[in-house]
This record gives C-alpha cells, structure tokens and sequence, in this order.
C-alpha cells in the first residue's frame, strides 16, 4: 500500500465503536472485511479473539484499540502479541474505568525501566 498510512482497529462496547466511527475511523478492506468489532452481551469469547488475531494478521491495520475490560477476556492472546505493529492498547470504557494494573503494555514497559532511571 505505498502512499497510504494503517488503519485503526477497534474491539469495543457498543458506545466506544460508535464513538470512532462517528470519528471516521470505519474501513472495509478488499475483503470487505471491517476495522471493528462491537462487542455485546451474546458476542463469544472465540469470535473476539477470533478477531483480535485477524486484526494482528492484517497488514492495513498499525493500531488496535480494545477496551480494557474485553481485553481481560482474551488476556492470554494479547500477553503472546510482542510485536510492536500493530500496537495494542488497551482504554477504559464508559461503564468500566481503566485500571492501569491490568495494562499488558504498561506492565512490559514499567519492567524495561527501574526507579534508578529516572533519579
């Protein structure tokens, strides 16, 4: 895709994927395959992590947004992602506020740095 920047993805509740496409982050790719997944009560576990993977093998996609709290549900496949593109962050949503002990990315890059290097 030379010329074109990555896309953004988003896994989030319905109040979150709103709120970035109204931004206009909402793409389809050749496929027609979307950057977004809403997540709701009787969306499964699989079909999230499904489409987690499916962003991580997509070449369009630079960044991933997941709401921290769906981001607990398929833990295990964001700790095993350690590449830096697409990156993976995790923000709050409306009903459920961000707890920076549960951020993989924070976790990794509070261990690359000890309290020596910022005396």
């Amino acid at each position: 895709m030379p010329g074109r920047g990555k896309l953004i993805a988003v896994i989030g509740d319905e109040d979150t994927c709103t709120g970035f496409l109204l931004g206009g982050i909402g793409e389809l790719n050749k496929n027609r395959k979307p950057n977004f997944l809403v997540v709701e009560k009787d969306t499964s576990i699989a079909e999230i992590e499904e489409t987690f993977k499916s962003f991580l093998a997509r070449s369009d996609i630079g960044i991933i947004l997941i709401n921290q709290f769906i981001a607990e549900m398929i833990r295990h496949a964001i700790d095993a992602h350690m590449e830096s593109i697409p990156a993976v962050l995790e923000i709050p949503s409306k009903e459920h506020p961000y707890d920076a002990s549960k951020d993989s990315i924070l976790r990794r890059a509070k261990g690359m740095f000890s309290a020596e290097d910022f005396r």
